[in-house]
């Protein structure tokens, strides 16, 4: 069974930047689409950012665009999330998942046991 480890969260004040990795481990995930996900204090967990097995396909949310990069290293098994110029309304607890059968990133459903996520704290 595949064991999602997210790391690299933190309080950073607005404008600054902080990187967010995913380990996996159990089994490869270099042919999965990768995801992150956030959850802020009392909303639903949202779908921010993915990227194929590949590295060469990316979608990301309105709201992020421009600011959030993913990228992968299949051989590690670990996706990244750089974060640059950060609001507090990025504040959340992030999250990464799987979809081993997408073929529309944009699309992707996690398919994986949730990791505990890493906390990020945005302060104005």
């Amino acid at each position: 069974q595949v064991r999602l480890a997210e790391s690299g969260g933190g309080l950073v004040q607005a404008g600054g930047s902080l990187r967010l990795s995913c380990a996996a481990s159990g089994r490869s995930t270099s042919t999965y689409a990768m995801g992150w996900f956030r959850q802020a204090p009392g909303k639903e967990r949202e779908f921010v950012a993915a990227i194929g097995w590949t590295g060469g396909n990316t979608y990301y949310k309105d709201s992020i665009k421009g600011r959030f990069t993913i990228s992968r290293d299949n051989a590690k098994n670990t996706v990244y999330l750089q974060m640059n110029s950060l609001k507090p309304e990025d504040t959340a607890v992030y999250y990464c998942n799987a979809d081993p059968r997408a073929t529309v990133i944009a699309t992707m459903r996690p398919a994986l046991p949730w990791g505990q996520g890493t906390q990020v704290t945005v302060s104005s």
